[in-house]
């Protein structure tokens, strides 16, 4: 029993030197540290040859005898950072009270100047130098700054002041956080005088812009009492042309209404005159129709029965006159035939249409009866012998005027050609049987 109690004893002992060992061994690293292990040599990134590396954040297993390990802190180290009697632009002098927050830059490239410059010292002797370093920075800024600009802009003047101061402090090693002016004085009274004459100013501004405001005031008050009575008046002579433009408007409905009235009496007007066109049209149409079927188609038929009528007419006439030709024809070869005495027998034959004309002259006395008178005396001197004895000197008469007319003595020719004529008279009555037939055809 004893001698397993010593081997578990023996064996506990074996795992926590082991432990202790590996621990020894392995590094970690927390984040607000940087670990500097040194002892080999390595290449850095620019070229050069150091004899340590350095671990942020994490572990690493170092070699026991040969590596050392050495931390150095990141955290923020404040500084007060103050001059005194420091001369701006101008010559004067001033006294500048600030506050910076530095720390050990954990860049690479810039955390190895810090570990070759800083590595084993405290935080008091970084803080020292540090300060050293901005309070010189310091005064090459107000060298360049006026007091008004230090005083006024103290933003700016700070910004210039870390522009300044960066290079040196990465130089260093370290990283400027923040830095800030808390308060600018001088000795001689300059910003004090600055700030009375600021303060005039300000009161001159004050009262010129008061007054300025007052007058811009007053001159709104009447630029506004201006536009109001000019909006008035703009308004009242809106108001006229408007009332004019409705006049003219109320003339112009008016007058519209009035046309239109009148264009509506016209059109009634021309409508009735236009229906009554219509109507007499209409009447004139019918009373064509009317008179096309009372008057126009009697007559027309009136007119195509007076034509067929005379075409009948016409046609006995032209039948009657063929059939006088071709006895003029008959009788002009009888009459060649006659020779000498065609001549006696022509007006033989012209003889009842001569008597036929001078006894024509008293056509139209009707003589119903005529009464004889005797008047008594010598029986042959009575009224009856007297009239028997009128008889042929009325013939006589009658010869005289034929042969007056024509030339012919009827009664000598008589005499002379009885027999001729007798002849003539025969063949003449020949003739016309002959011709009878063909004009009774063309009746």
């Amino acid at each position: 029993m004893s001698a397993l109690v010593i081997i578990a004893i023996l064996l506990v002992v074996i795992l926590m030197t082991v432990a202790m060992a590996i621990k020894s061994l392995v590094v970690i690293c927390p984040p607000n540290q940087v670990a500097v292990v040194s002892g080999r040599s390595r290449t850095l990134s620019d070229g050069r040859t150091v004899g340590y590396r350095v671990i942020k954040g994490g572990r690493t297993i170092r070699l026991p005898i040969v590596e050392r390990i050495d931390f150095m802190d990141l955290n923020t180290i404040p500084i007060d950072v103050s001059v005194s009697n420091a001369y701006s632009k101008g010559a004067i002098p001033l006294d500048v009270q600030g506050v910076a927050n530095i720390k050990v830059s954990s860049r690479e490239g810039v955390l190895e100047n810090s570990v070759e410059r800083f590595l084993g010292q405290d935080s008091h002797y970084i803080q020292q130098i540090a300060k050293e370093n901005l309070e010189a920075n310091l005064r090459g800024v107000l060298s360049t700054l006026t007091p008004e600009e230090v005083n006024e802009d103290r933003l700016k003047f700070a910004q210039t002041l870390i522009d300044e101061a960066d290079d040196d402090i990465r130089t260093l090693g370290l990283e400027l956080d923040v830095l800030k002016i808390q308060n600018v004085t001088d000795q001689v009274g300059y910003l004090e005088a600055v700030g009375r004459r600021r303060t005039a100013q300000v009161l001159t501004e004050a009262r010129e812009s008061e007054a300025q405001q007052e007058a811009d005031a007053e001159e709104a008050e009447a630029e506004a009492r201006r536009r109001s009575e000019m909006a008035r008046i703009n308004a009242d002579l809106e108001i006229a042309e408007k009332n004019n433009l409705l006049r003219v408007r109320n003339a112009e409905l008016e007058a519209t209404a009035v046309a239109s009235e009148k264009e509506a009496i016209v059109a009634g007007e021309l409508a009735k005159v236009t229906a009554e066109q219509n109507l007499e049209i209409q009447r004139v149409q019918l009373q064509k129709r009317r008179l096309e079927a009372d008057v126009i188609a009697p007559a027309q038929a009136a007119r195509d029965a007076a034509v067929l009528r005379a075409n009948g007419e016409a046609a006995a006439i032209i039948a009657d006159g063929e059939a006088q030709v071709a006895v003029l024809q008959k009788l002009t070869e009888q009459f060649k035939a006659a020779g000498s005495d065609a001549q006696q027998i022509f007006l033989l034959n012209m003889l009842p249409d001569l008597v036929a004309q001078i006894t024509g002259t008293i056509e139209g006395i009707d003589i119903d009866r005529i009464t004889v008178i005797d008047q008594g005396g010598h029986p042959g001197n009575g009224a009856l012998p007297g009239l028997v004895s009128q008889m042929p000197a009325a013939v006589i008469a009658i010869t005289e005027q034929i042969e007056a007319a024509t030339g012919v003595n009827i009664l000598s020719a008589l005499d002379r050609s009885d027999t001729k004529a007798a002849d003539a008279h025969a063949s003449q009555a020949k003739a016309i049987e002959s011709t009878e037939p063909s004009t009774t055809g063309r009746d």
